[in-house]
């Protein structure tokens, strides 16, 4: 099994990169998430799930080890292929999946394209337990439940702010102020946009 690549990137597009490794070119499969999250330098190492079928070997790469694991917890699932994981971790940050599949957040996994509703719950169902055992409830934060950042983004999104965006800059204000209210997320995301 491939690890890890380490190389030149070569090329790079939201979907993959090719990474030239000792003067081989490897294509790899890459989330939006890896994309947004690639070095500006020359040098990347991505880590890798090779995923092996009867007509080919695919390489997914990923930005951090917890975006593997949780690709490899998703496509473990019945009815959830590679490319379905990688469309989940496209639209949500490896936490974001983490966080909805231990508060039971079945709308927030059903809001990906391609995930319906039996899909979205046997995603819940089958990786609860195993999400809530190997990382720790310290991990899992409230910041998906809180309703003052709900609004927040409802309105900045409202504005016509990218929504992955400005769902970062929000986290960011709720970690470090739990309490705030929805004017006070809004006017510090207006602020970090």
């Amino acid at each position: 099994m491939i690890t890890h690549i380490e190389g030149r990137l070569v090329e790079k597009s939201p979907t993959d990169v090719i990474i030239d490794c000792n003067g081989v070119g490897y294509f790899i499969n890459i989330s939006l998430y890896t994309f947004s999250n690639l070095p500006e330098s020359e040098n990347v190492k991505l880590y890798t799930h090779l995923l092996v079928r009867e007509d080919s070997h695919t390489l997914y790469g990923f930005s951090s080890v917890l975006e593997r694991e949780i690709f490899r917890l998703l496509i473990s699932v019945s009815g959830v292929g590679a490319n379905i994981a990688r469309t989940m971790l496209s639209s949500l940050s490896p936490e974001q999946v983490m966080e909805a599949i231990a508060h039971n957040d079945i709308t927030t996994i059903q809001s990906v394209k391609g995930i319906g509703s039996k899909t979205s719950q046997r995603v819940v169902l089958d990786l609860g337990d195993k999400i809530l055992k190997v990382y720790s409830l310290d991990e899992v934060s409230d910041i998906s439940s809180n309703t003052n950042k709900n609004e927040a983004l409802s309105a900045l999104d409202t504005l016509g702010f990218a929504r992955k965006q400005v769902e970062k800059v929000c986290n960011d204000i709720i970690k470090h102020d739990p309490e705030a209210s929805v004017e006070t997320i809004i006017k510090q995301a207006l602020k970090n946009l």
